[in-house]
């Protein structure tokens, strides 16, 4: 198929992305495109425009911002993925990219954009949940900054305003010592996942001192896990305990059955992957 007629326009500035944006209504901004086109294509989407933002390279940075790691809209998940900051810093945003469709994608694509886009099979969402982080907005009315906890209120759908363009993602720098895993499970490699998850967990002296557990693939946004976390503080870093807190988590989920997956199933392989994620994280603790 062929997307429906549209305006094209690009931007050679931030403020002029913005003007276009709110010159039409229903206008979208579009980055790397690897979700918006194939939208377009199947006419899922029909902006009367596109605001194309590629050409903004002021918006193409990995840096260290206040504790955070700052992520530019226009940095690609590739050269993300492979910036020494990230490796060395964040090493759970390199591996949650790995994950996302295949080469060819990831070179084009955008981690804001995914954020932005937010489908809730995506991998970037529900890592930007776990790790609390901040979603970095401008329009009209100048500066705007969205937490990751209020930002996904469903399929495709954000608190992001139609006059807004994503400029940033700051993610917080989790604590020294603290171990991560990212696991999913899909029909194929580079499918979207069926089911996913995020963890984040810092051990001192056997016990859990802290635990971040986000779920992707089951809800229409991700889900953060605060019983299970809240479980998992304060008690022994062991496989019963890990297991105590997949059981709790997968009990509480209320996923959907579709043609991919049932809920069961969904459930089942959810309390699978956070007992996974789970010991992986503690095996890369330094408390390990």
């Amino acid at each position: 198929m062929k997307p429906a007629p549209f305006a094209y326009r690009r931007a050679a500035s931030l403020t002029e992305a913005v003007d276009l944006l709110a010159a039409d209504p229903d206008a979208k901004v579009i980055a790397g495109g690897q979700s918006l086109v194939p939208m377009l294509n199947m006419r899922l989407a029909r902006p009367g425009t596109l605001v194309d933002i590629g050409a903004l390279s002021a918006l193409d940075y990995v840096d260290l911002v206040d504790g955070h790691l700052e992520v530019g809209a226009t940095a690609t998940q590739a050269d993300v993925a492979a910036h020494p900051l990230v490796r060395e810093r964040l090493p759970i945003l390199a591996a949650a990219i790995s994950r996302i469709g295949h080469s060819q994608i990831r070179n084009r694509g955008t981690v804001c954009g995914s954020i932005a886009h937010h489908d809730p099979s995506a991998e970037l969402p529900a890592l930007a949940l776990a790790l609390d982080a901040r979603i970095l907005a401008y329009g009209p009315r100048g500066p705007v900054v969205h937490e990751a906890a209020s930002f996904f209120t469903g399929t495709f759908d954000t608190a992001l305003a139609p006059d807004e363009i994503v400029t940033a993602v700051q993610f917080p720098l989790p604590a020294p010592g603290t171990g991560w895993a990212f696991e999913e499970v899909a029909r194929r490699s580079g499918d979207f996942a069926l089911v996913g998850c995020a963890a984040l967990l810092r051990a001192e002296a056997g016990t859990v001192a802290e635990a971040r557990l986000a779920l992707f693939g089951v809800a229409s946004t991700p889900v953060r896990l605060p019983e299970a976390e809240a479980l998992l503080t304060g008690g022994p870093a062991t496989e019963e305990a890990f297991d105590e807190a997949a059981r709790l988590a997968a009990a509480s989920l209320t996923p959907s059955s579709d043609s991919h997956a049932s809920a069961d199933y969904r459930r089942e392989v959810a309390a699978h992957l956070l007992g996974v994620a789970l010991a992986d994280a503690l095996a890369r603790s330094t408390d390990a």
